[in-house]
């Protein structure tokens, strides 16, 4: 998960929080919620933990991201279910894998997951980084992102698969490399290579993460960024005289704080649309966050100064500076209006010039499409609490599938351990995410035929 690192707080069991006791006695298959039984095929928890572990033990720390070994694994279980599948690289080392079952109708319901994990430093664990279990806790480098997740998801497809009867959507999953550091070997190659497009798929659900601290939620929105690199020229002096010289990192100084302040102060009008996404966003970070902060996030720009450089030594005027700077907006906001009041604020200060810049736009579904339907209904049948319809803070490969035009969300139970020492996962987070995974194509058939609002691209 290279998107959202608000949602990584700190270690805690969120799922052991949430479950109750009627939970309890469903724990030998993972078909807990509203739909009848017979809706639903069966989802051994036994299976979808062999899996996990299984996902575990192949080592994808990305860098270097060599994913073969798990993309072979997952094609084999795709195979022997029945599934077609087709490798699409770009680079050897990183197969991104497609897999697709045929349904009852030809609308698509795609599933995706990355296989890559961030890297481990073994010597700072005290367990398995490559899989250990204990109890209810399953643990390994990737346990909660994503490879727990995406073995629930595997484990529904080969229950949707050997089910009586095929689904009621056509059933398609794309496993991808290269998206712990935003490579381009990952998603980036799926639609470069026409993949998406062959497949075509009408809604998409990636097995991201999206609960922290018991609270629960499906991502339905994430922000445009744009990251600028600011560089100040001075004139050079000894440390004794400043006043012969011009600071460079002073100016930097000066005109990063202008645009911080201004930017800061900037008010979002944002479409009706947007407004539901936006107030249980608030509603879902403010416990970490407060009130205050958590609806700055939405409401108006965030400036984070990253790195500032200048200088070589301490006795001297630096006469040159650079600077980066991280602007987060929210879906809806127009990209080019901010540059133009950054570029606005650098008028002030001719010494400063910006040497680069690249930005992504926020994109967003409507919280009454068919696919946020299904998710949010499905996952509050099985928690049995409130899934809040919420915006990512960052963005990532959910940003990519819907800048392609197709509806996404990502959703997935899972702890607050993402990335960290220890990572892990619960059993009970495992076999829940199979529950909603394996519902899926029967709530979002049914409800597909609602009224909608097409969702912003």
């Amino acid at each position: 998960m290279t998107h959202d690192p608000s949602d990584t707080d700190e270690p805690t069991d969120a799922t052991a929080k949430d479950a109750t006791a009627k939970d309890t006695a469903s724990k030998d298959t993972a078909t807990t919620g509203a739909a009848a039984a017979s809706d639903v095929p069966p989802v051994p928890t036994d299976r979808v933990v062999d899996i996990a572990t299984d996902l575990l033990a192949i080592d994808t720390q990305n860098p270097p991201g060599d994913v073969r070994a798990a993309i072979e694994y997952v094609e084999s279980l795709f195979s022997a279910a029945g599934f077609d599948t087709e490798r699409v690289a770009t680079d050897p080392a990183k197969p991104n894998l497609i897999a697709t079952l045929p349904g009852e109708s030809d609308r698509t319901l795609l599933y995706n997951g990355h296989a890559d994990t961030v890297p481990f430093d073994r010597k700072m664990w005290n367990r398995d980084p490559l899989g250990e279990r204990d109890g209810d806790r399953v643990y390994g480098r990737g346990a909660t992102d994503m490879k727990g997740p995406l073995a629930a998801m595997l484990a529904a497809g080969e229950a949707l698969a050997a089910a009586d009867r095929a689904p009621p959507v056509s059933i398609a999953f794309a496993v991808v490399s290269d998206e712990e550091t935003g490579g381009a070997a990952g998603v980036d190659t799926l639609v470069e290579r026409g993949a998406l497009d062959r497949l075509a798929p009408d809604g998409c659900v990636i097995g991201e993460t999206t609960c922290s601290r018991g609270r629960h939620s499906v991502t339905v929105a994430d922000r445009g960024s744009i990251w600028l690199t600011l560089r100040a020229s001075g004139t050079a002096a000894h440390g004794s005289r400043p006043s012969l010289g011009d600071n460079a990192i002073d100016r930097l100084w000066e005109a990063t704080s202008l645009i911080r302040s201004r930017l800061s102060a900037r008010e979002f009008r944002l479409d009706a649309t947007l407004r539901p996404i936006v107030e249980e966003s608030v509603s879902f970070y403010e416990p970490t966050l407060g009130a205050d902060a958590a609806r700055d996030l939405f409401e108006h720009p965030t400036v984070n100064l990253g790195t500032i450089e200048g200088g070589d030594a301490v006795n001297t005027v630096p006469d040159s500076a650079t600077a980066r700077l991280d602007i987060r907006l929210t879906a809806g906001v127009d990209t080019a209006d901010v540059l133009a009041d950054i570029r606005e604020c650098l008028a002030d200060f001719p010494a400063v010039s910006v040497a680069d810049a690249s930005w992504s736009v926020g994109s967003y579904e409507q919280v009454e499409s068919p696919l946020v339907k299904a998710v949010t209904r499905t996952a509050e049948g099985v928690a049995g609490d409130r899934i809040h319809r919420r915006s990512a803070t960052g963005g990532g490969d959910a940003k990519t599938f819907r800048h392609a035009g197709v509806s996404t969300v990502e959703f997935g139970f899972g702890t607050d351990t993402v990335h960290a020492v220890d990572e892990y996962t619960t059993v009970e987070a495992l076999r829940r995410n199979a529950a909603v995974y394996a519902r899926l194509p029967t709530a979002w058939d049914a409800l597909f035929s609602e009224p909608q609002e097409r969702s912003e691209r």
